[in-house]
């Protein structure tokens, strides 16, 4: 009924969690990790969790990409884009985002985090159209054309998209959940360099499809 596609860039600290989680969920038929490049022991955790494909890019082409890789693997009619570094993801999480697609309420969901951490529910309350977690029928992906190219910017496209061809979108709060900061995962100012980077490419995508 339902691929899930995860793309990860050096997650080791929670990929396992993820996919034990998602393993547990009965409407899911495949768990696709898609490691973008990785150069720790993100593969290995993934399989052993229990994921059912885990796929290595040589060298790391974005999350756009990855998204992309891992689309083109799914066999289910609804796909479900996890982020890596999620924390306190449980499966009420996973089928309040999957459970409106399924049935038709919905084309696209959107998760918004809340009550998680201070820092990530405020990135999200400025920008929640930036949000990794969503489901979407998959027949409409492949009415785009550019996921690959985006980058950072995939969400963005999506959201774009969803508006573009008067979609049905619903978002859902994913109560007590965030994820690992990039300030947390590479250092201070490697993350901030890092974060600077992810919003050039998502004003450049903003630019060239005003």
């Amino acid at each position: 009924m339902v691929s899930v596609v995860v793309p990860a860039y050096n997650e080791e600290e929670t990929i396992s969690d993820i996919v034990r989680v998602l393993v547990s969920i009965r409407q899911i038929e495949e768990i696709i990790v898609v490691c973008d490049g990785c150069t720790d022991d993100t593969p290995k955790l993934a399989k052993e969790a229990g994921a059912d494909n885990v796929i290595e890019m040589p060298r790391n082409v974005g999350k756009g990409g990855a998204m992309v890789r891992g689309v083109q693997k799914a066999k289910s009619d609804v796909i479900l884009f996890l982020d890596a570094d999620l924390i306190g993801l449980t499966s009420d999480h996973v089928i309040g985002l999957i459970e409106p697609v399924i049935t038709g309420r919905a084309d696209m969901t959107v998760g918004i985090f809340e009550k998680g951490r201070v820092v990530t529910d405020f990135a999200q309350t400025i920008a929640p159209f930036l949000s990794g977690q969503r489901a979407v029928k998959r027949k409409l992906l492949e009415g785009m054309s550019d996921l690959d190219a985006t980058r950072f910017g995939v969400e963005v496209a999506l959201t774009r998209f969803a508006v573009t061809n008067n979609l049905k979108v619903k978002e859902v709060i994913l109560y007590d959940m965030s994820h690992r900061m990039k300030e947390e995962k590479l250092g201070l100012v490697k993350g901030v360099a890092s974060r600077m980077r992810m919003y050039w490419e998502i004003a450049q995508y903003m630019r060239k499809h005003h």
